[in-house]
């Protein structure tokens, strides 16, 4: 009894050693085989597809931009001489006007009774001065017949001295009345554009006011502010002696490029420790008044090459839009080996609608312009070549969507 009683506890152990060894055996091939044989390798990632372009090597002049203001030449705010009420106002605001042109007309009748005044003063010291000419030449005669005393002569003498002054002094204020008539008719200083009327017919005005104001228009300033290299450069050609013209050019916000082409007129003795900056200044020809004072101007300067004293050097170009920021580094990626390779730059100036590369490249090498985003330090790249100057995203986009419509047939 007791041994059927054992057989019947062991059969569901032997079963379950069955089942645990049948459903072994696959895994311990499947162990096997990557044991002994090849192993399956992961799926390597496709290479990016970017767009990327030779590295431009070309003769340049080197030019800086910077942000300007344009600024009058002659800038004169128009005030009074004489106190008195405004009668007339005779220009029309914001127009042309010429030297001497009148502006204002101040009440006249006050100075024209004081230069009355005057000149009856002036007619009565010259007669006085005239009668003591004629006696002090009768006693000259007495004195020369001893029938007056050398004393009363003298005193005769001074007193037709004293009457000469006295006529002279009446004369020069004949002549601040006339002045003073003459500047009740307020005229323009220069040629040049007037501005509103600031004090209109009635009102009393003295010197302090300012009626309006009139700025040339025939020549113009550019004044900006320029970086130490720009001041290192531009003294080595202006300096100790030397007057080699240094070539501005400017563009209003609604042009394109920097059409007005001026010179250098000024640059400040000194740089702002705080800024690094110096005041620059450039003149410019406005015979059509295109050109208008407090105008926003993009400046553009040339004066050599970084380093050199000037003319057209051998220089590397790229296009900004290949330019990564790296916090303050600057760096590109380099197509070398099917692979991107991360390159640290030095930037220069824009030249030609590109950008110089002072350190980081050579001649020759290959960087992406195009499809940055998909890019990796390291990462394989499918590079398509495209020329440095062109729009670098439109043939990686048209390569995308060719692919993606290949994809989707």
């Amino acid at each position: 009894m007791t041994e059927p009683l054992r057989l019947r506890f062991h059969r569901p152990q032997c079963a379950a050693a069955a089942l645990v060894l049948t459903l072994s055996i696959p895994l311990l091939l499947i162990g096997c085989d990557r044991a002994g044989g090849q192993p399956a390798a992961a799926a390597a990632p496709p290479p990016s597809p970017v767009s990327a372009a030779v590295v431009v090597e070309r003769d340049i002049v080197e030019t800086q931009e910077f942000s300007g203001r344009l600024e009058a030449v002659e800038r004169v705010e128009i005030r009074p001489r004489v106190p008195g009420y405004i009668t007339a106002v005779q220009f029309t605001p914001g127009t042309m006007v010429k030297k001497g042109q009148a502006l204002f007309t101040i009440d006249a009748r006050p100075y024209q009774a004081e230069l009355g005044r005057a000149e009856a003063n002036a007619s009565s010291a010259r007669a006085r001065a005239e009668l003591a000419k004629v006696e002090l030449a009768r006693a000259e005669r007495l004195l020369a017949d001893r029938a007056i005393a050398a004393r009363e002569f003298d005193e005769r003498a001074a007193s037709q001295k004293d009457l000469e002054a006295a006529a002279r002094s009446a004369r020069a204020e004949v002549e601040t009345a006339r002045l003073n008539v003459a500047y009740t008719r307020v005229t323009a200083p220069i040629d040049g554009r007037v501005s509103k009327a600031e004090i209109t017919v009635g009102n009393l005005v003295d010197q302090s006011a300012v009626l309006t104001s009139v700025v040339s228009t025939d020549r113009i300033y550019a004044s900006f502010d320029g970086d130490e290299d720009t001041y290192l450069r531009v003294r080595s050609r202006t300096g100790q002696g030397r007057q080699a013209p240094v070539a501005v050019r400017i563009g209003l916000a609604n042009e394109t490029g920097f059409p007005h082409e001026g010179k250098l007129e000024f640059v400040d003795n000194r740089l702002d420790p705080a800024t690094g900056s110096v005041r620059m200044r450039a003149t410019f020809a406005n015979e059509d008044g295109t050109l208008v004072p407090g105008l926003f101007a993009r400046v553009q300067i040339a004066g050599g090459n970084h380093g050199e004293g000037g003319g057209a050097a051998r220089a590397l170009l790229i296009h900004d839009r290949a330019v990564n920021t790296d916090q303050d580094r600057k760096f590109v990626y380099v197509v070398k080996n099917g692979k991107a390779e991360y390159r640290p730059v030095v930037l220069g100036p824009a030249a030609d609608g590109l950008r110089v590369v002072r350190k980081g490249l050579a001649p020759g090498e290959q960087i992406v312009v195009g499809g940055l985003q998909r890019v990796r330090p390291g990462a394989p790249v499918q590079a398509k070549l495209v020329p440095m100057d062109t729009d670098p995203d439109a043939p990686a986009r048209a390569g995308s969507d060719t692919a993606a419509q290949a994809k989707a047939s």
